[in-house]
């Protein structure tokens, strides 16, 4: 029984510190909104060191984020990459369980509501969107607005 009981806390010890997860986020020394998506990953238990670039286009390039999965800043978690203003309960379930061959998640443009991009009550509505290394693309989740 000691023996179960500890099994089961060390697993859950290595679940919940799973989500203390460093964060490299690539973003403009000009933008406020990813400044606030930074914000909160850290609300939401994440590490996260921001690294400045004037130019991003080559690190999206580099890290294999096509036009039309771009928004405006870039993230790397344990090799992932997270593109944008998606919700951290989204990258805590992605990394937890993540999709066959998916390179990461993103959310291109800058929708209202989204993570860092709020705004009063104005909500539009959303997609979280998985990706391979080809840039093939599937909805892994969806956000409802209210405009």
């Amino acid at each position: 029984m000691k023996l179960k009981t500890l099994s089961l806390m060390l697993i859950m010890g290595a679940s919940a510190s799973a989500h203390a997860t460093d964060v490299l986020n690539y973003k403009s020394p000009y933008c406020g909104c990813c400044t606030e998506w930074t914000k909160h990953m850290i609300d939401a238990g994440f590490n996260v060191k921001e690294e400045l670039h004037e130019n991003m286009n080559p690190i999206k390039q580099k890290l294999g984020v096509t036009p039309q999965l771009a928004s405006c800043h870039t993230a790397v978690i344990n090799g992932y990459v997270f593109e944008g203003h998606i919700p951290a309960d989204d990258i805590k379930a992605f990394l937890d369980n993540p999709p066959k061959n998916a390179k990461g998640l993103t959310v291109p443009g800058m929708p209202m509501g989204s993570p860092g991009m709020e705004y009063g009550d104005q909500k539009d509505s959303y997609a979280v969107y998985a990706f391979n290394e080809r840039g093939q693309t599937f909805t892994y989740r969806r956000y409802e607005g209210n405009q």
